[in-house]
């Protein structure tokens, strides 16, 4: 069946060295915050976790302006945390819905190409979700090539908060 959702792939930057240098137990603390911040800020935007992705997560949902401000609440919330930064994906648009529980098509895979190519602290997204945000809320990216991707991508980022 054929959807339109928005999506957001979040993750963990330097995870892994911060395993290797404070120990497993203080990555688990590091990541059921992360974990604990997207569960609240999933359910009061109303989105969706898709999916865990070990020291990231997928995000789902009907409306751009939901996912937006969960991605927006949780980078908050890991950056008041201190310590490891963020970087997420954005893409918007039209999917299949696989098996009713997974989601099959090029924004899911921009999305999560966005964020492999997000610096740390980045949150990049398609210029049609830029499109809906105000003025002053992002700045265009140029167009840039993703990892499997035949086409550029336009790709804009989200500005923090001033």
């Amino acid at each position: 069946m054929r959807v339109v959702r928005c999506f957001a792939f979040l993750d963990l930057c330097g995870f892994t060295e911060y395993t290797e240098t404070h120990g497993d137990e203080e990555a688990v603390a590091v990541l059921s915050h992360l974990r604990a911040a997207v569960r609240v800020a999933a359910e009061r935007h109303g989105v969706r976790v898709t999916k865990w992705l070990g020291d990231g997560v997928m995000l789902s949902g009907v409306e751009s302006s939901g996912v937006i401000a969960c991605v927006l609440e949780v980078r908050d919330r890991v950056r008041r945390q201190g310590g490891l930064q963020l970087r997420g994906g954005i893409g918007h648009g039209p999917v299949i819905m696989f098996e009713g529980d997974d989601y099959i098509g090029s924004v899911v895979n921009v999305a999560a190409r966005l964020c492999d190519g997000a610096a740390p602290g980045q949150l990049l997204m398609t210029g049609g979700v830029a499109a809906e945000l105000p003025p002053g809320t992002f700045a265009r990216v140029r167009p840039a090539a993703m990892r499997g991707m035949t086409e550029l991508v336009d790709a804009a980022e989200l500005l923090p908060a001033a």
